[in-house]
């Protein structure tokens, strides 16, 4: 039976993997970090504590744990493959990217056999609550396995939610980023006709809030990245496509008729190219100022504007 978990590896210590790493330090975990990122996990053993590897294997050998946040499940089956060899029996392998369950689960499969159980356990709650260890955890896996990481994910989260089989915690993060998507695409048509109407925005997202509209968009991010021209919640838009195309092969896969969904996941893809490369999820507002030809909060309509 596999004991606590003591010495962790952490791969992938980006602008999420980065805050959550930390906590975990706080929490008293013996972390070691790596990342694809040339000195970033010097700088952060500089600027905060742990110990720096040289590459994934490095991070993994001698690890109670190895956790994976990467940018796709591609990335983390190249980085399984490279550490299975440092993986000892007993070892818990914790993928906290937003990837492909189907992808995840042959992972997850070909560690078995060297006794190396496997969770998938994507994030929400964007940076800000990663900094705070108030992430929501969707996470998927054995139930023992998800007993035995409990004091890491509480390490880094508030809000757990064991949602199935290994797999099924992508799958309900990439349906929860779908809704989320759909909303703030709604929100930010709505705001331009009302802005058309004479409507302050503004005000519009304070009565959004306060009514039967009001969403995560209307809350945390219109106001404060889009009507502020900040476009900066540290989300990328390509990332954000990704979850929606995950989303997409999940609906395929069950046979669900996704005609909404499907229109949402081609206008956020099509703002890429638009936009350029590099853009923060928030910028897709640009996309819809752009067919209504004026942005959203003042200084582009005759009189002033809004």
């Amino acid at each position: 039976m596999p004991g606590a978990i003591k010495r962790i590896g952490f791969i992938g210590i980006g602008n999420m993997g980065w805050p959550m790493a930390a906590n975990l330090l706080k929490a008293g975990f013996d972390v070691a970090v790596c990342d694809a990122v040339p000195g970033r996990s010097a700088q952060f053993v500089q600027e905060v504590g742990g110990r720096a590897a040289g590459s994934p294997a490095e991070c993994a050998q001698g690890a109670d744990c190895v956790i994976t946040i990467l940018p796709t499940s591609r990335q983390v089956a190249e980085v399984a493959e490279g550490i299975a060899g440092a993986l000892g029996a007993g070892t818990l392998v914790i993928d906290m990217t937003s990837g492909q369950p189907g992808k995840t689960r042959e992972i997850a499969a070909a560690l078995a056999p060297k006794g190396v159980a496997m969770l998938d356990c994507p994030v929400s709650g964007g940076v800000p609550r990663a900094k705070t260890g108030e992430l929501a955890i969707m996470a998927g896996g054995e139930a023992a396995d998800l007993d035995r990481a409990d004091p890491v994910l509480k390490a880094m989260g508030t809000s757990i939610h064991r949602c199935g089989g290994i797999g099924a915690g992508q799958a309900m993060k990439a349906l929860n980023n779908l809704v989320s998507a759909g909303g703030f695409l709604i929100g930010i048509e709505a705001l331009l006709i009302g802005q058309r109407f004479g409507l302050d925005p503004a005000l519009m997202v304070d009565v959004l809030n306060a009514s039967t509209g009001m969403n995560n968009s209307t809350q945390k991010k219109f106001k404060q990245f889009v009507l502020s021209r900040r476009f900066d919640a540290g989300f990328g838009l390509e990332l954000m496509v990704k979850d929606l195309s995950i989303a997409l092969e999940v609906g395929r896969e069950t046979g669900t008729p996704t005609p909404f969904a499907a229109l949402c996941r081609e206008m956020w893809a099509s703002a890429v190219p638009l936009l350029g490369p590099g853009q923060d999820h928030t910028a897709l507002a640009q996309l819809s100022e752009k067919l209504a030809g004026e942005a959203l909060g003042g200084g582009n309509r005759p009189g002033g504007g809004a």
